[in-house]
């Protein structure tokens, strides 16, 4: 996975008020945040954030962002939330989680199937369980999908996330297990999923705490 060029801009300015004015020059109120991190209020340009989240294929979008207040720096993050106005779906707010890129995070991946299984050509129906996992890997590793051979599963076969062959450098949370995918009979199409909380980055809820803090009151 690569890291996209992302220019953000120092804001002193909080709450509804300000963030409209944001808004109207054609900015968006954002925060960055991370494990032994103060937040840091920040605004991007919505052309800027657009044109990230197309060259982006994956599920999870890394930025290196270059920060300006009279001075440069740059952090590297990721794109935590993005908060969208109900009716128009403009966006109102976005969460920058700063990263180092030699920890491994806690990320959502799409599931992918490949091929059509004996299965389905006897008439069964393939049901996808669960539409993404969650692996654990460096930044740059981060997969845009994990891909599934369905060919050879028959009626009553089923993919569990134990029995998804990984890659060198990515790994599986050990508190979860789950089923992933299943051929069922026409006359069966509902399988349960099993009730697993989505998955955070490592070392994220307190950085969380802190962001929520500094940023409810912009996404107004």
């Amino acid at each position: 996975m690569e890291l996209i060029d992302l220019t953000t801009y120092i804001r002193t300015g909080r709450g509804n008020g300000a963030a409209r004015v944001l808004r109207g020059k054609g900015l968006i109120p954002a925060v960055l945040y991370g494990p032994g991190t103060e937040p840091v209020l920040l605004s991007v340009s919505t052309t800027a954030l657009e044109q990230v989240l197309k060259k982006s294929t994956a599920g999870e979008v890394l930025v290196n962002l270059t920060i300006q207040n009279g001075k440069t720096s740059n952090r590297t993050a990721m794109i935590r939330e993005m908060q969208t106005h109900p009716v128009s779906r403009k966006f109102l707010h976005v969460d920058f989680y700063e990263i180092a890129m030699d920890r491994k995070l806690r990320v959502g991946v799409p599931i992918v199937t490949k091929g059509k299984s004996k299965g389905v050509e006897l008439g069964g129906v393939l049901q996808i369980v669960r539409r993404e996992v969650e692996l654990l890997c460096l930044p740059l590793d981060i997969p845009d999908s994990i891909e599934l051979d369905i060919t050879n599963l028959d009626i009553g076969d089923a993919i569990h996330v134990k029995d998804i062959p990984l890659k060198e450098g990515l790994e599986l949370p050990d508190d979860i297990n789950f089923t992933v995918l299943t051929i069922v009979s026409p006359k069966r199409e509902e399988v349960p999923a099993a009730a697993v909380e989505e998955g955070v980055e490592v070392e994220g809820e307190e950085a969380d705490k802190k962001a929520s803090e500094a940023d409810d009151e912009d996404k107004e």
